[in-house]
């Protein structure tokens, strides 16, 4: 695998093809944006969406057709605008070839993860999930990182591993991939109401205790759709729930700290560039958790405050004033 494309050039995009030119493979970009493809391809980084890091030049391109051929597909595609982008790719894709799935989310219109949007839409292309603790930054200035690569396959398992990893981003082989799946969706909604009681000021001891019976949540909806709740121990769920519910710079836990303080959602989104996943998982989480018979009560406070449904005072208190009961997951 030596030729790795990557679809999208946010700042985990353009991060991870970074991390790939670094571990000896060779790159080739995929941007929505012109001044994107630009800025990249010249060797002047990704101001737009990765400030302040520098970046060698790397051949950056509009046009799908320039990930033709490759050996591998790392695709950072928004969870909401993946259909339409992968139908677009299809054509280009050859039969076999791995894509590997970087971003985190529920397809809000037909409850899909997406290794179930890879199947409908590039029938001819292997799925795979990378997910964990992660922040672009970190990755682009080469600090220790690890995360999970879920792979059915585990001979193309490790032959993406060898591909992408290096001493600092180290990726742990998994062949459950919907655990890695709703861990990474999951911890996005979970980190808004992290955010939420940081910005109401609450204390730390509830944030620790949303942690903690959030991760209880996501387990029990990953294992109701087949998933192992050993994978939602390691990197790609409490260790991506950790990080992301531990600080602003995660765009779920700002976004939600900025609620807490009394700001309206739009005018947060609004201010943004990038995309914040959870305001889109939350209402798909929830159907999902009702279709599958599973209790998510704090992912359900977050989609009623998103929704206008409750006030932020009334989600606390509901849950607050849920009844008394044994811990378990």
């Amino acid at each position: 695998m030596q030729q790795i494309g990557i679809l999208g050039c946010g700042a985990w995009g353009t991060a991870l093809a970074f991390t790939a030119r670094e571990a000896g493979r060779e790159v080739r970009l995929w941007a929505l944006e012109a001044d994107v493809a630009k800025t990249l391809s010249a060797g002047e980084g990704n101001p737009a969406f990765l400030p302040g890091i520098d970046l060698p030049a790397m051949p950056t391109s509009t046009d799908l057709s320039s990930l033709a051929g490759v050996d591998a597909i790392l695709s950072v595609v928004p969870a909401q605008h993946a259909r339409a982008v992968f139908t677009e790719l299809s054509p280009h894709v050859a039969s076999g070839t791995p894509v590997l799935l970087c971003s985190k989310g529920i397809e809000k219109s037909t409850l899909s993860l997406m290794t179930d949007v890879v199947h409908e839409t590039m029938p001819q292309a292997t799925p795979a999930v990378l997910s964990g603790p992660s922040f672009a930054a970190d990755v682009a200035r080469g600090l220790p990182t690890a995360v999970t690569l879920a792979c059915a396959d585990k001979a193309l398992g490790q032959a993406l591993m060898q591909a992408i990893g290096r001493p600092t981003f180290r990726p742990y082989w998994s062949n459950d991939l919907i655990g890695a799946e709703i861990g990474g969706a999951v911890k996005n909604v979970l980190a808004i109401a992290c955010g939420i009681v940081e910005g109401l000021e609450l204390g730390k001891s509830a944030h620790a205790a949303l942690i903690a019976r959030g991760f209880a949540e996501m387990t029990r909806l990953a294992v109701a759709m087949g998933g192992q709740a050993a994978t939602l121990g390691g990197l790609c769920g409490l260790g991506d729930l950790v990080l992301t519910c531990s600080s602003v710079q995660s765009r779920n836990m700002s976004f939600g700290k900025a609620l807490g303080e009394g700001r309206k959602a739009e005018d947060i989104l609004a201010e943004r560039n990038s995309v914040t996943e959870g305001v889109a998982t939350a209402p798909a989480l929830l159907e999902l958790a009702a279709r599958h018979n599973v209790d998510m009560p704090i992912s359900q406070a977050v989609a009623d405050i998103l929704s206008g449904r409750s006030t932020l005072d009334a989600a606390m208190t509901a849950l607050l004033n849920r009844p008394f009961t044994q811990e378990s997951l």
